[in-house]
């Protein structure tokens, strides 16, 4: 394990404890937009102090692109942390057990660690680039489905869906017609590492946040997901789209969602 990755899986680590501390007194919950479901607790906000302050201590000049903190520049800017510190805050608010800290460092435009840690099943979640992916310092692989009908998908859905005409609804709806079932668990984090382990076979979204992706794209990489735009194309965490799966259901997953 490198430094980078260490301290990547320390961070992520501490958020989560903090998490599980706070669970029964997360404090004020104050939302973050107009849109309902969009917040923030102080949870977010202490577990992204500490993130960061683990991070610095290590790594004082590289740059950091924090959810609820924005992007700070370091010296060195060709080294970026990418970090969530608490993915799935309506979860986390209202007691549902689906929700975890991502942490990813990207360096000269490639993410090349990433960890995830989910405190509800202590599921920690690493990866390195060319290196695989591992739970719980198990390799995961993804699934060897071949056929959508016999496919579990996930999927979300943006807080601000309310107010566009975008919103993934007609795609959910053609996916559930497609394949055994869709879950909707509300922590795309997750959703990737789950993809990433063969729990699903395919996941897409749209209108994500870099700090959504970063470290799960990672992990569904390196153990062999197939990940995309929703026509097939070159992926990059900055996008506002993402499509993932075992390789094997990817095209019929393209199919569905270029249809209209």
């Amino acid at each position: 394990m490198t430094e980078a990755l260490k301290i990547a899986v320390e961070a992520a680590l501490a958020a989560g404890r903090i998490q599980r501390e706070r669970q029964h007194n997360m404090g004020r919950v104050a939302d973050k937009s107009a849109a309902a479901g969009d917040l923030v607790t102080e949870v977010d906000l202490l577990c992204e102090r500490e993130i960061i302050r683990i991070i610095r201590q290590r790594f004082p000049d590289h740059a950091i692109l924090a959810e609820e903190t924005g992007e700070s520049r370091g010296r060195e800017s060709a080294s970026k942390w990418i970090i969530d510190p608490l993915d799935g805050t309506l979860n986390y608010a209202h007691g549902f057990p689906c929700y975890c800290s991502s942490v990813a460092l990207e360096c000269d435009g490639e993410i090349v660690v990433g960890a995830i840690y989910n405190p509800c099943l202590d599921e920690l979640f690493t990866a390195e680039k060319g290196k695989g992916a591992a739970l719980n310092s198990r390799p995961i692989h993804v699934s060897k489905i071949a056929h959508l009908k016999q496919s579990l998908l996930v999927t979300g859905f943006t807080p601000q869906i309310v107010n566009t005409l975008d919103n993934n609804l007609i795609h959910f709806a053609n996916m559930m017609k497609a394949c055994q079932a869709v879950r909707r668990p509300g922590s795309a984090a997750l959703d990737l590492c789950y993809t990433a382990m063969g729990r699903f076979e395919g996941f897409w979204e749209m209108k994500l946040s870099p700090w959504d992706m970063a470290a799960g794209f990672l992990i569904a990489r390196e153990a062999g997901a197939t990940v995309t735009r929703f026509g097939g194309g070159p992926f990059s965490i900055y996008d506002r789209e993402i499509l993932v799966s075992n390789g094997l259901v990817h095209q019929a997953m393209v199919d569905i969602l270029t249809t209209h």
